[in-house]
C-alpha cells in the first residue's frame, strides 16, 4: 500500500533550526534504509504558486498566495508499507519542533484496483505500461 503523506504548515513559518534540520535528515535516512520512502520533498510557499481551477472545462489560473487556506502543504512523503496503521506508526515518530504547531495528514493512493469494473482491461494495460516508464525514470 502506498500513502501520500502531506506536512501542513502556514506561509509564515520559520526555516526550522539546525537542530531540528538534521532530526529530520536523521528520520528520512531511516524511511530510506527501511525500504518503507519513495519519495519525499518540502515545498516552496504557496506565494510562488498557483492554483488552476475548472468551471465548465475551462482552465483560470490563479497566482499564489492562496488567501482562502489558512494551512498549506509544506511537504510530502510518499510511503510503501503494509497498512494505514503501519503509515502512522512511521509518521507518530516524525521530528517536530516543539516551538510550531503541526499537523500531518495521512492519506492511501489510489490503486486502478479501486476503480472497480470502470478500470477496463485496456485500460489497466495502459496505466501498468505508465508505472513502468515512471519506474524506469527513478
Amino acid at each position: 500500500m502506498r500513502f501520500m503523506v502531506m506536512v501542513q504548515g502556514a506561509e509564515d513559518l520559520p526555516a526550522p533550526s539546525e537542530e531540528v534540520f538534521a532530526e529530520m535528515a536523521r528520520y528520512n535516512e531511516e524511511l530510506v534504509k527501511a525500504g518503507v520512502m519513495l519519495a519525499g520533498e518540502g515545498l516552496m510557499p504557496s506565494s510562488d504558486g498557483a492554483l488552476v481551477r475548472f468551471r465548465d472545462g475551462v482552465p483560470t489560473v490563479i497566482d499564489g498566495p492562496f488567501a482562502e487556506g489558512k494551512e498549506v502543504i509544506g511537504g510530502f512523503w510518499i510511503l510503501e508499507v503494509k497498512s494505514r496503521e503501519e503509515a502512522i506508526e512511521w509518521i507518530k515518530r516524525v521530528p517536530a519542533d516543539p516551538s510550531v504547531p503541526g499537523r500531518i495528514e495521512i492519506r492511501q493512493i489510489v490503486t486502478v484496483d479501486d476503480f472497480g469494473d470502470a478500470a477496463t482491461p485496456e485500460l489497466r494495460a495502459r496505466q501498468d505500461a505508465m508505472e513502468a516508464e515512471l519506474k524506469q525514470r527513478r
